[in-house]
């Protein structure tokens, strides 16, 4: 129990340090380019791109809380938004068939996630392999019914989920940050919130407790499914079509936000307030890099490096405290 409050009580410096971050880039670029990142244009720009991958990322870290990693968000993304998509298709983009198709994405996602935790639970077999097969699985499912190519001709009133606004604020936006207060609930104010950060933290103590592990799992791959399937039905709005191949990299960059989140890759630790807090960091780093006219190459380098950075003084961290 103690492990646990510490473990939160270092989830709120961690929270502090990517507020602070955030605030001077934001400063750095408003003194740099004041016309180009503080216009409406660029800040509902980046309200609306960051929702797909922060939800993504909010799914990883309830993997990573429970002590797994979940790699097949993105396979689970494009499954569900492509189901959706071809039942829209289908029943001729009527209103019902909008609504239908994101129901069904939806419990795709959650019966991709249910699979996944059952794997992992029941049959114990490791969280990587299950969910990289998984991420190929589910690729595959979504291939199966496009054959290849994008589905397209999805009804116009769908697009508003990926590009509309409500009073001006992005509805993908509107959707991320309900994604995000559901999670932070889930953490903070139930049972479940924790099972799964005990069971994080010591798996074989948190069995003898009395905590069914296996239900634990399977409930924690299920919401990160549906936050997935989520995911995949902003992208297919914004992107006005359905395809296997979108968010390539989201996983990479999933993995480097949660992990700068202050989420221990090792289990039992993370917040969804962190996860929040670096998303905003790393969109507003995108947004000067995309000002600066800065490669997307070097980009997607400078991602991979700082995950790396992030991990070793974490790491480093880690066995200081152990000392201690």
């Amino acid at each position: 129990m103690e492990n646990i409050k510490s473990r939160l009580k270092n989830s709120d410096k961690n929270s502090m340090m990517l507020l602070l971050i955030a605030v001077l880039i934001f400063g750095i670029m408003a003194v740099l380019a004041p016309s180009s990142f503080l216009g409406i244009k660029n800040i509902q720009g980046m309200c609306t791109q960051f929702p797909e991958f922060g939800l993504i990322s909010f799914g990883m870290m309830l993997a990573m809380i429970s002590g797994g990693i979940d790699l097949s968000l993105v396979g689970i993304a494009n499954f569900s938004g492509i189901t959706a998509a071809y039942i829209m298709v289908k029943m001729g983009g009527s209103p019902a068939s909008i609504l239908l198709g994101c129901i069904a994405a939806v419990i795709v996602g959650a019966i991709c996630g249910c699979f996944n935790g059952f794997m992992i639970g029941y049959l114990q077999i490791p969280a990587m392999l299950v969910t990289l097969c998984g991420l190929q699985l589910y690729t595959g499912c979504g291939l199966m019914i496009t054959k290849g190519p994008a589905i397209t001709g999805l009804p116009e009133g769908y697009s508003i989920l990926g590009n509309g606004t409500l009073a001006g604020v992005p509805v993908a936006f509107i959707l991320f940050i309900l994604g995000a207060l559901l999670v932070s609930f889930l953490l903070r104010s139930t049972v479940y919130g924790q099972h799964v950060r005990y069971m994080g933290t010591n798996s074989m103590a948190s069995r003898y407790s009395g905590i069914n592990n296996l239900t634990v799992t399977v409930k924690t791959y299920a919401v990160s499914g549906v936050l997935g399937s989520l995911a995949g039905l902003i992208m297919v709005s914004r992107y006005n079509s359905a395809k296997t191949d979108y968010g390539s990299s989201y996983t990479l960059l999933s993995l480097l936000i949660v992990v700068l989140g202050g989420t221990n890759p090792d289990g039992g630790k993370g917040s969804a307030v962190g996860v929040l807090l670096s998303v905003i960091v790393l969109q507003l780093v995108s947004s000067a890099f995309n000002i600066m006219r800065v490669d997307s190459s070097l980009k997607t380098f400078v991602w991979g490096v700082i995950l790396i950075v992030v991990i070793v003084i974490g790491q480093i961290g880690s066995r200081k405290r152990g000392r201690e």
